[in-house]
């Protein structure tokens, strides 16, 4: 079984039962002590679990309830992908975060950053990095959409539109040489759009899975992004479409 499934697995039981020793969790989820110990360390260490003398224990989060599932798509690619877009952000910057969950994945390596300063309409975002002191945060004011757990409307966009940030990390829902760039809602690509525009440059965070597929709704071409993070698994056919039409592909190892 692979950590991502593990880690669903330790997550789902100890929401179920609230505590759980490491013995109870080897014998419930049929892990031996050994792997469950190390599975704990990781996962505390993303902030999803408080770790007891033997064992751990459910966050009480509301913000993040919910947002684990998604998170859980796609996995180890979305990681990936944080992983390599956080190492584009350096000491001093001022950077916008959207609400996919992929930026999420961002924060565990933002963490180690210094003096830097986020910009966001995400709460999971502000309840990953608000206990870090070296991470100033500033929250976009706006209607809440409690599904995403985001901030989004005209006024998100005009506090978007009050600023200026060195690079703007954001998602979309697909991504075509042919259409640009799609959204299934236009709420979110309104707040993607704002991004773009008040940024110096914009790096879009994407797994293959999303590259050649078109949503909903058509909001930006591809000269609105310039740099591509995703996977290694984006084929040589979808990489020459994309760099043809100006992007520069980062591509994790």
């Amino acid at each position: 079984m692979s950590f991502p499934d593990r880690r669903k697995k330790i997550l789902n039981a100890l929401h179920q039962a609230g505590s759980l020793s490491v013995i109870e969790l080897s014998e419930k989820l049929a892990i031996s002590p050994a792997t469950i110990r190390r599975d704990l360390h990781d996962i505390a260490g993303e902030g999803l679990l408080l770790r007891t003398h033997g064992g751990a224990m459910k966050i009480e989060n509301p913000i993040l309830t919910g947002f684990i599932e998604k998170i859980g798509a796609n996995e180890v690619k979305k990681e990936q992908i944080g992983k390599c877009a956080a190492e584009h952000v350096h000491d001093g910057d001022i950077i916008f975060m959207d609400c996919g969950s992929t930026v999420f994945k961002m924060c565990t390596y933002l963490k180690t950053k210094n003096n830097i300063r986020v910009i966001t309409n995400s709460l999971p975002i502000l309840a990953e990095l608000i206990d870090v002191p070296a991470i100033q945060i500033n929250l976009i004011g706006g209607e809440l959409d409690k599904h995403r757990k985001a901030i989004h409307g005209a006024k998100a966009v005009q506090h978007i539109d009050s600023y200026h940030a060195h690079k703007a990390f954001v998602g979309v829902d697909g991504i075509s040489a042919e259409n640009g760039l799609t959204a299934h809602t236009e709420n979110e690509s309104a707040i993607t759009s704002a991004f773009a525009r008040n940024a110096g440059e914009v790096f879009l965070l994407c797994d293959s899975s999303k590259i050649g597929k078109d949503s909903y709704f058509k909001f930006g071409d591809l000269s609105m992004i310039k740099y591509l993070v995703t996977d290694k698994e984006l084929n040589a056919a979808q990489k020459e479409g994309l760099t043809g039409a100006g992007l520069i592909i980062v591509a994790d190892e």
